[in-house]
């Protein structure tokens, strides 16, 4: 992976994400992000920024390809409780990973699911 370009195109297929669900999460259409793979068009900024937010990679590993691939997240307690169902419910460790790579619109629709399961309550 000597590019930008397929550094991009290395974290998209890992996420294991279409060209337009990728492409949404970072504001651009599936066309223009087939472009970037391919090399026929360069990475502007505003891109390459925006794939280092949404999908927490280091920007120096995205520009270089030198380093670690993902930022280092502050331990808090999401982080904690993360680690612990990780070793402890490998279940709902997919679940939890399964859910952050829908779109919005279907997280929109699961937690319709979910309101509608409990009941209609909030809780």
């Amino acid at each position: 992976m000597d590019t930008i370009n397929k550094r991009i195109k290395f974290i998209r297929k890992d996420l294991k994400m279409s060209q337009k669900d990728f492409g949404k999460k970072i504001g651009l259409k599936a066309n223009s992000l087939s472009d970037i793979e391919t090399e026929k068009n360069a990475v502007t900024e505003q891109t390459l920024k925006a794939v280092c937010r949404e999908f927490n990679i280091s920007e120096e590993w995205l520009r270089t390809g030198q380093g670690e691939i993902c930022k280092l997240i502050k331990t808090d307690d999401y982080s904690a409780i993360a680690t612990i169902i990780g070793e402890k419910d490998p279940k709902a460790k997919q679940a939890i990973i399964n859910y952050w790579k829908l779109s919005d619109s279907d997280k929109e629709l699961f937690w319709n699911f979910i309101k509608r399961f409990m009941g209609g309550r909030e809780d």
